[in-house]
């Protein structure tokens, strides 16, 4: 095998830490998790750790030896990786997951990444002070994304904010992995890790209201041992490892695709894992559920929390911080903590297709970037004008759920089982500065395959046939759900034709992936 002799590189180790960080921690580190653990309480951390030693920390470090071992043939996205994994016809079309899951998804996180900036400076100048209530704070968001019950949903501050937002992460992109991602990532994660311990503390320092944050800490950390029994919990927990991890989407792959293979995995593998779960466990479990004890109380705030991430987010706190003496400041911090947990996850999110552009199918950097702004900056027009046709939560299941753990089960199973785990162990271990112990190898090969495999089956056997036939689905709403579906579908059939294209054209993908491997 030769190296690739790729030039775009990580200059630091640190800078590789922070971006591997970056593109797993987001809004559903501050979001999600909250609004998941909030109706278990404490026994929701039970499944959620056992899931992270079973199946989020194995899945990392399989990632990352995929990804470095097919960056070593030149490969930056997964098509080519699992095509060195296995040498079957099929195996580089199973890679196009890799693809387009992060570019679908990245069409409407974009969007949902923008409101935080829009909010933090409404918040910055109290736009929206006054409005004392959830039910007013509902519709200050209806207004700002312009859901008014018209043909399109919106309004030119939502959409202004937008464009800024998709300029940022345009640029951020096409100045490549060192000089763009590397260096957002060395500040905007410290940034954020400050935000997220000052409001913290702000939070834990909060007097006794309608509750105490005690009460709301506890919410987190007191365990009532019967629940262990719910099943939906224990699925709960595991997809909330699996999402907050950004496992089974592609990214990691090809962040990891540009390491040479003397460059450690197995150590920064599990501090990529160590520095997410600190800011979504110890950040995100205090500044949310404590905040809402306090000034909703134990009832109500068990309601508001588990409602929606953007209610939560961008209604239930904003009233929040209204009544905390210095909210228009903490305020702020939040959101633009939200913008930096944003910004370094979607940067990475059209990443596997820009290397796929450029290593299959011969594209220069700029036309790569060129090519995917312009596509992806039309798909995303559809996203916002009917927003309020649910197209986006269409997206979120198909490429956000079904597919992600349909990918990450071939993944795992083609990595420990098709490839074989005394291989994959051999490259993981190359260069590593952690030897993992070998209990973890019997995890990888048994026991992350079938929880991933279990996760897949109970994903699709509750709800797939009712959200496949749009049963219990607003008539109105359902060509719009056609042509999210449409999207994905058109982004599928376009990548497998690139596959063939290159496959057929491109002599490296014949050269033996048996090769003496180069030092």
């Amino acid at each position: 095998m030769s190296q690739n002799g790729r030039q775009d590189r990580w200059a630091t180790r640190f800078g590789l830490i922070m971006a591997m960080a970056g593109n797993a921690v987001g809004l559903g580190n501050f979001l999600r998790f909250p609004g998941k653990a909030a109706p278990y309480g404490g026994a929701f951390m039970v499944p959620y750790f056992l899931a992270l030693l079973l199946m989020g920390i194995p899945l990392m470090w399989i990632e990352w030896t995929i990804g470095r071992h097919g960056g070593g043939y030149g490969h930056g996205s997964t098509p080519g990786m699992f095509h060195r994994l296995w040498k079957h016809p099929v195996s580089k079309y199973l890679g196009i997951f890799g693809v387009l899951l992060p570019a679908i998804i990245g069409i409407y996180y974009i969007y949902i990444e923008s409101w935080s900036l829009g909010y933090a400076w409404q918040t910055a100048i109290g736009a929206y002070w006054g409005q004392t209530s959830h039910d007013e704070m509902g519709r200050v968001f209806e207004s700002y994304l312009g859901l008014g019950g018209g043909r399109y949903s919106f309004s030119a501050m939502a959409y202004l904010f937008f464009v800024i937002t998709f300029a940022v992460n345009i640029l951020v992109f096409a100045r490549g992995i060192e000089k763009g991602i590397e260096v957002v990532a060395k500040y905007a994660m410290p940034t954020l890790l400050v935000l997220g311990v000052i409001l913290a503390v702000r939070v834990i320092t909060l007097p006794p209201g309608e509750g105490s944050v005690s009460d709301g800490l506890a919410r987190i950390w007191v365990i009532d041992w019967g629940m262990l029994s719910n099943a939906n919990m224990w699925i709960d927990a595991a997809g909330q490892v699996f999402f907050t991890l950004s496992l089974g989407f592609g990214m990691i792959h090809t962040y990891a695709s540009v390491l040479r293979k003397d460059e450690d995995i197995t150590l920064n593998g599990l501090a990529t894992c160590a520095t997410n779960e600190f800011v979504e466990v110890i950040l995100g479990g205090t500044i949310v559920i404590p905040a809402a004890v306090v000034f909703f109380g134990v009832q109500q705030s068990k309601h508001l929390i588990t409602g929606s991430f953007a209610d939560m987010g961008f209604q239930t706190l904003p009233v929040i911080f209204q009544q905390m003496f210095g909210g228009r400041l903490f305020g702020t911090m939040w959101f633009v903590l939200l913008f930096l947990a944003g910004l370094t996850s979607s940067v990475a999110m059209f990443t596997p297709l820009l290397l796929f552009l450029k290593d299959e199918l011969n594209l220069d950097h700029k036309k790569a970037v060129v090519v995917i702004g312009a596509i992806v900056f039309v798909l995303m027009q559809p996203v916002i004008l009917f927003f309020h046709r649910d197209i986006v939560d269409e997206l979120d299941y198909w490429a956000g759920t079904i597919f992600l753990a349909v990918f990450a089960t071939i993944e795992v199973v083609v990595f420990s089982w098709v490839f074989g785990m005394d291989k994959g162990w051999q490259e993981m271990h190359l260069g590593a500065d952690l030897r993992i112990p070998r209990i973890f190898f019997y995890i990888m090969r048994f026991v992350t395959p079938v929880f991933a495999i279990g996760l897949l089956v109970w994903w699709t056997a509750h709800g797939f046939l009712d959200a496949l036939l749009m049963k219990g689905v607003d008539p109105a709403n359902k060509p719009y759900l056609w042509l999210a579906r449409a999207i994905i579908a058109g982004g599928f059939i376009l990548l497998a034709w690139g596959v063939s294209h290159a496959w057929r054209t491109h002599p490296k993908f014949f050269e033996s992936a048996d090769e003496e491997e180069a030092p």
